[in-house]
């Protein structure tokens, strides 16, 4: 596998409603930054090879992604773009400005790929330990719960986005990270669901904490320490955490009927979510953790190491990323997302340096299918797979993050 960072080169290639990229007209990953230095410019695919995976990426978008689709797929291999293509508008209702490369989406639940990377950069750095208790960070919180715990979805703590709802909050006002932390301080007991480490429990409330956490150890705004540890050294120029002032901005979300989402009271917690990116930005970060740049391999091994092993199956947790084991010794690492209309898949095939990219808002939930493209690179079997725990949730707040 490639040790690669590069920086995405701009080119000319279609990005207008619904049109694709001519075959060999994308981009590659570029050596453009003097933290990649190190690592050589990856090798131009043969062209069979090319046309092979732009030809079945393209089939894919064609069957799923021709009609209804509001956003974006790219798919690499090898650090070199095969197949990237937009399609819909940032103004569904009214069908105004065309999403491009440069349209930011929520990520939804992928942010905790970058939560959770933040944490272990920090363990790296020497300025925690993921063994620590939250409580050594978390002022009043009660002991018992580690950061290992948060970050492999071990903590047996309720998620946050299904029992506020009926907390008595008045959802006139913005939930805020902090006084998250205040209220489960105060209700412990009716929300600690099970014993710390027991058994796999997808909270978003985990990764609430951790984003809090991070400011404590880094002694920085959750927004500005990502923005400086990741964004602004990888060059992801489109990519931010999401705040009230970004409002006006930000790219709004869809329900399937056009209606835009409101802003609603649990629209500015972040470290579960908030982070917005564009496919392009996303391929950096890829390039970036593949590359070795920004992480020791241990730690990375450690981020990518099932922790969920009391049931068997293939489905597993790391530190912040989803996968898939295979009985051949293959894994599939990736996340998926979902918050109001926007449905996010991030997924990275490691053995064959290959990685898919699907972010939309309008609520579309074929961008989850986007694995089934993984057999293109190699045996996967994505048509056997079941989907992740929330994706066919209707709008009831389950599993995934919405």
């Amino acid at each position: 596998m490639k040790t690669i960072f590069f920086y995405l080169m701009t080119a000319s290639f279609l990005v207008c409603c619904g049109q694709a990229a001519a075959p060999k007209a994308g981009f590659k990953l570029q050596d453009t930054m003097l933290l990649a230095a190190k690592h050589p410019v990856p090798k131009e695919l043969p062209t069979s090879e090319y046309h092979h995976f732009y030809d079945a990426s393209r089939h894919f978008y064609d069957s799923l992604f021709l009609h209804g689709f509001n956003g974006g797929l790219l798919v690499a291999r090898d650090g070199e773009v095969v197949y990237e293509r937009y399609s819909g508008f940032k103004n569904v209702r009214y069908r105004k400005d065309s999403i491009n490369a440069h349209t930011a989406f929520h990520l939804a639940s992928v942010s905790k790929t970058f939560t959770a990377m933040a944490v272990l950069k920090l363990w790296e750095d020497g300025k925690l330990d993921i063994h620590d208790d939250i409580s050594k960070y978390l002022t009043g919180f009660p002991p018992g719960i580690t950061i290992k715990n948060l970050l492999s979805q071990r903590s047996g703590l309720m998620n946050y986005v299904h029992f506020m709802d009926n907390s008595g909050w008045d959802k006139r006002k913005f939930l805020t990270n902090a006084d998250l932390l205040q209220y489960i301080i105060q209700h412990k007991a009716q929300v600690q669901h099970a014993p710390p480490g027991r058994h796999f429990e997808y909270s978003n409330t985990n990764y609430a904490f951790l984003a809090l956490i991070i400011e404590k150890a880094s002694g920085e705004p959750y927004a500005e320490f990502i923005t400086k540890t990741f964004f602004e050294p990888l060059q992801m120029h489109d990519s931010y955490v999401f705040a009230l002032q970004d409002t006006s901005r930000a790219t709004r979300s869809y329900k399937q009927n056009g209606r835009p989402y409101p802003l609603e009271y649990l629209d500015v917690v972040y470290g579960d979510k908030n982070i917005y990116s564009t496919p392009e930005d996303m391929l950096k970060w890829d390039a970036a953790l593949r590359g070795k740049i920004l992480f020791k391999q241990s730690t990375l091994d450690s981020a990518y190491t099932p922790y969920s092993l009391e049931k068997p199956g293939r489905r597993n947790y790391g530190l912040g990323w989803r996968m898939i084991v295979y009985p051949n010794g293959k894994k599939l690492i990736y996340h998926n997302g979902w918050w109001h209309g926007n449905r996010t898949v991030f997924i990275r095939m490691m053995e064959e340096d290959a990685t898919i990219i699907a972010l939309c808002n309008n609520d579309n939930k074929r961008v989850y299918s986007s694995k089934k493209l993984c057999d293109t690179f190699g045996n996967y079997q994505q048509e056997h797979e079941t989907p992740d725990e929330g994706e066919n949730d209707p709008e009831g707040r389950g599993g995934e993050k919405r």
